[in-house]
């Protein structure tokens, strides 16, 4: 099998929190060499964020939340208050591809870092800012984070049930969505970079990005001049489809009951007269109530509580299963125990990876939602612990001495 698809390619990797190294993951996956430019004085805030093994906090190291997001990367602190440190920095980019940042609008520049200087250092680097809400515009100098800019996207005002104010998305889905179009871009630019030489700047806005996933309501809007409703998990047009209650997960966890559900959706009249047959009521395919798309709709609560009457009798698994086996799409709404541990599918297609990590030992970690069938598909190392990989990237990388950088650890260069 040949090396990975990006072997060879190397990235300075300035970001934090989520949505910089969602996207620096990937490239990771894809075979980068992405060196995380960090400080112990000011850490990245997933550093100190749980989940933590066992439920024990200590130290920058045993995040579950960090070493999720930066698998396969190494470790570099620099403290920047020191010269000589952004002296080290100019000589990673000079070896890198690509550089990367979401902080906000500006900060690279103050910095020292901005486009116009790195191109000083190497003409051809490629350098994407992921901010807020891009470098142009009367918002670019706003702070901005994912629970907020997941509101202004729209999402929210489509997200509750009727009748109910907004709703957040149940997580800061901007960040990760930011990080994948982030990767998109980059990996464009170094499409044109191969066929040109040319480097360039990738001025990016989280928010934009969020909503390019709503075209519903904002079509709705220019098409039709309305404000669609929420209307929870239903949909504008079929029926049914929403999300049933089954009986309660049969173990508990934490001394918790877990309740279960489970996800059906009819497409047509073809999928309806598939479930009545599934539930054991074939007559209702033909009830005038149900027997057509439009009839379904006006229906729909009457419906959804003959379905669940049904449903609330069985196991989500047993349910899904069952429909799936009839065509019908369904799946369990799962829990993190059920996708951890029980899931066939998963564990057939080796989703999660095992790495042991220097100080919380071989955890399970979510994986690579792709296999390449030509290229490496494999993450290569846990996620580094801070500062981890100084001396590989300054002595073998970037040629240092080992008596420079022990000058560099006593006079705080390397923080």
């Amino acid at each position: 099998m040949a090396k990975a698809p990006l072997d060879g390619v190397r990235i300075a990797d300035f970001t934090w929190v989520w949505a910089g190294p969602y996207c620096t993951l990937q490239l990771a996956h894809l075979g980068a060499d992405v060196i995380r430019i960090e400080t112990t004085s000011r850490p990245c805030i997933t550093r100190v964020l749980p989940p933590w093994p066992e439920g024990k906090p200590g130290g920058l190291n045993r995040s579950g939340y960090f070493n999720q997001y930066n698998q396969g990367k190494r470790s570099l602190t620099l403290n920047f208050s020191h010269e000589a440190a952004r002296e080290v920095a100019r000589r990673l980019v000079a070896r890198s591809d690509v550089v990367t940042n979401n902080f906000a609008h500006g900060v690279m520049e103050r910095m020292g870092f901005g486009y116009e200087a790195l191109k000083q250092v190497k003409p051809n680097i490629i350098m994407i800012s992921l901010s807020g809400y891009g470098d142009t515009g009367p918002y670019r100098d706003y702070v901005a984070y994912g629970p907020a800019q997941v509101p202004l996207s729209g999402l929210s005002a489509l997200t509750g049930y009727k009748g109910w104010p907004p709703m957040h998305s149940g997580f800061s889905y901007a960040d990760p969505n930011a990080g994948v179009h982030g990767a998109f871009a980059i990996l464009a630019a170094l499409y044109h970079r191969a066929k040109t030489g040319e480097g360039q700047y990738i001025d990016m806005s989280q928010w934009e990005c969020a909503m390019a996933l709503l075209p519903e309501g904002i079509l709705e809007y220019t098409f039709n001049a309305h404000e669609p409703e929420r209307i929870g998990n239903s949909d504008p047009q079929m029926a049914p489809n929403g999300i049933y209650k089954c009986l309660d997960r049969p173990d508990r966890i934490a001394g918790n009951v877990i309740d279960q559900f489970v996800a059906i959706v009819c497409t047509d009249d073809v999928d309806w007269r598939r479930l009545a047959q599934a539930i054991g009521q074939p007559e209702l395919a033909g009830d005038s109530r149900f027997a057509t798309f439009e009839a379904r709709k006006r229906n729909e609560d009457e419906l959804d509580a003959i379905i669940t009457r049904w449903t609330s009798q069985q196991r989500a698994r047993q349910v899904a299963e069952m429909l799936q086996q009839a065509e019908i799409p369904a799946a369990v709404v799962a829990d993190n125990k059920y996708l951890s541990e029980e899931d066939a599918h998963l564990k057939a297609r080796d989703y999660f990876v095992y790495l042991k990590h220097p100080e919380v030992g071989t955890r399970q970690h979510a994986g690579m939602p792709w296999k390449m069938s030509r290229t490496e598909t494999t993450v290569h190392s846990a996620a580094p612990t801070i500062g981890q990989h100084n001396e590989d990237v300054l002595i073998e990388l970037l040629g240092y001495s080992r008596e420079e950088v022990a000058q560099m650890r006593t006079t705080g260069i390397l923080d």
